[in-house]
């Protein structure tokens, strides 16, 4: 399996501009790149991806996100702790420690500072 960055047709809400996605955060460029590397990885289909996405999505509208496409990414987090959880890669709570060290880490960091987060993570 090679990753590649999906197609307009196959995540069609993906925020983009001519010359490919838009992130107007770290994290979500991060979060796109672990995603296309867990795929690469052959740990999931791209088509078990877009499904898990799409849920994550729809649940988000149901609550009542106006889907201005400020929250895109948040989305995207969910559905990939979502199949993170499903496929067995973490457990539910390896996923929340991990969380957990990421926040106190990133409040421990100084605005501009890349964050560092212990070896043990």
């Amino acid at each position: 399996m090679t990753a590649s960055v999906p197609t307009q047709e196959e995540l069609p809400s993906l925020p983009r501009d001519e010359d490919g996605p838009v992130f107007r955060e770290p994290w979500e460029a991060q979060a796109f790149a672990m995603t296309l590397r867990l795929y690469d990885g052959g740990h999931f289909t791209w088509p078990e991806w877009a499904d898990c996405l799409a849920t994550e999505i729809t649940a988000a509208q149901e609550a009542g996100d106006p889907d201005l496409g400020d929250t895109y990414y948040l989305h995207w987090l969910k559905a990939l702790e979502r199949i993170v959880a499903q496929k067995g890669l973490l457990t539910e709570d390896e996923l929340s420690r991990r969380k957990d060290v990421w926040d106190r880490a990133a409040h421990a960091t100084p605005h501009g500072e890349p964050i560092v987060l212990p070896p043990e993570c």
